[in-house]
């Protein structure tokens, strides 16, 4: 059983997946395309919400959605979009939904001529996470200037929903940066996990 004393992040206190999700997932390298693929709609369903929100919804997600792959998700029509609109397991929101769709047709048209999307994602940091120092929740930006610059790829690229706030939740959730406070118990274990992006 977990010790009431390990610290962690006080943003994910308050139940049990969320805590698990922070402790298993949350700033651990995400280097598997269609895994960041997930994450990034994920984030794109989160905005206006919470992401403890999206998490809880994010079993369903993946069966709505055909797991996120793309190439499904590209050939959605008008049946599936009110089947998907109609189904109180994900966010019902037209624009978000649309948004999926869009970015499924976005992602495929960057496999299309070779742009492999781990790597064009990775490549805002260099390949490598971003080691941060943080004490407090309030030494955590809402945005950087390298969120800014990945935003504004995906948004030429024909992907929605990746304003820079929601590119830089995406970043941390990741592991393109690590923002675990050195408080907690993950800070280090992050920043041990980090691999370099591999050439290909």
């Amino acid at each position: 059983m977990v010790s009431h004393e390990v610290q962690r992040c006080p943003w994910c206190e308050g139940f049990e997946l969320y805590r698990t999700y922070h402790d298993t997932e949350w700033g651990v390298p995400l280097r598997d395309k269609r895994a960041l693929f997930e994450l990034l709609n994920l984030e794109g369903a989160q905005a206006g919400l919470s992401w403890s929100t999206v998490l809880k919804k994010r079993d369903s997600y993946r069966i709505a959605f055909d797991h996120f792959d793309p190439e499904k998700i590209a050939r959605y029509d008008d049946a599936k979009v009110a089947e998907l609109l109609a189904n109180p397991g994900i966010v019902r929101n037209r624009l978000k939904v649309a948004a999926t769709i869009g970015n499924a047709k976005a992602y495929l048209a960057m496999e299309a001529r070779g742009e492999d999307f781990s790597q064009f994602l990775w490549q805002f940091v260099g390949g490598q996470t971003l080691q941060h120092q943080r004490r407090t929740l309030a030494d955590v930006p809402a945005k950087t200037t390298v969120s800014d610059a990945m935003s504004k790829a995906l948004l030429k690229e024909g992907f929605k929903f990746v304003g820079s706030t929601i590119c830089y939740a995406f970043m941390q959730a990741s592991g393109m940066v690590n923002d675990h406070l050195v408080s907690c118990h993950r800070h280090a274990a992050v920043t041990a996990l980090h691999t370099p992006l591999q050439k290909r």
